[in-house]
């Protein structure tokens, strides 16, 4: 029979950890902490890796945008490659907080943390970028859709720039803009993630 002790003692083999690990460069190795939130889900190891060997070469002294922040994997993993300015927005409090907290624990100048709505984040930017980061939860594809219209309408693409868009697999995106051409695309399990170009005519 198992002691009370031992119990008290034993993981909790369900548990979460609420951390990712950055994969490489400078923080390479370095654990983010992120509320327990539903609906917030980091982009998995396997992914980001695949995404940043597509992104190595326009990411260095790159200005980034990641819209749904979440756990803060693509743009502290973005600035950890190298680039030069990352700006990050959420809208839940709780997110935000975890984020200054992450950001101030690596030192990292060049990030941006904003909270609040994403239309107000990409109505006061101040410039186009390099790359943009679009992972929203999965259960509002609508802001998805929403905000693929409005960093066209806004202008806040660099002819080139590269989007990241991940959704689920069973869900199709026909909405990008004209502009944008597929550039990568894979899928790991029930994710479907892709790459586009900002090609103005």
């Amino acid at each position: 029979m198992t002691s009370s002790r031992v119990l008290r003692t034993m993981p909790c083999m369900g548990a979460r950890t609420n951390q990712v690990r950055i994969i490489a460069g400078q923080w390479r190795g370095r654990r983010l902490v992120f509320p327990d939130i539903p609906g917030l889900r980091p982009t998995s190891d396997r992914i980001r890796e695949t995404l940043f060997n597509w992104l190595a070469p326009v990411l260095p002294g790159a200005r980034c945008l990641d819209l749904f922040a979440g756990s803060g994997a693509l743009g502290f993993e973005a600035a950890s490659r190298g680039a030069a300015r990352v700006i990050m927005n959420d809208a839940n409090p709780d997110v935000v907080r975890a984020l200054r907290g992450s950001r101030e624990s690596l030192g990292a100048d060049q990030i941006e943390i904003l909270g609040g709505d994403m239309r107000n984040c990409l109505a006061h930017a101040r410039d186009a970028f390099d790359v943009v980061f679009l992972d929203p939860p999965f259960a509002s594809p609508e802001l998805l859709i929403e905000a693929t219209g409005l960093l066209s309408q806004l202008h806040r693409l660099k002819p080139g720039a590269c989007v990241y868009i991940e959704l689920p697999a069973k869900r199709g995106l026909d909405d990008v803009p004209g502009d944008w051409e597929l550039y990568r695309e894979k899928r790991a399990g029930a994710v479907s993630y892709r790459l586009y170009r900002y090609a103005p005519v």
